[in-house]
């Protein structure tokens, strides 16, 4: 058997913090405003901490882990 970590990053975090929920949360949150407020400032005010906070976990954070893990495999391998 081997000790291989999984090459999905996604298998390192909660059911809530998948990216299925992380932008169903944030596609909910920005209709909801419209809907609530019809405002398109307010609306686009608040999508913009929502598109950061999806560039971070959904771009960001895989990218960081995944080349995190390869590194850690490549200190494995010569050991």
């Amino acid at each position: 058997m081997s000790n291989s970590k999984s090459d999905n990053v996604w298998d390192y975090k909660p059911r809530w913090c998948q990216p299925w929920s992380i932008l169903l949360t944030g596609i909910t949150l920005i209709a909801t405003c419209w809907f609530l407020t019809q405002r398109l400032w307010l609306t686009l005010l608040l999508s913009i901490p929502i598109l950061l906070w999806w560039f971070v976990f959904l771009i960001l954070y895989p990218r960081t882990l995944q080349q995190q893990l390869n590194t850690e495999r490549i200190g494995e391998s010569i050991d």
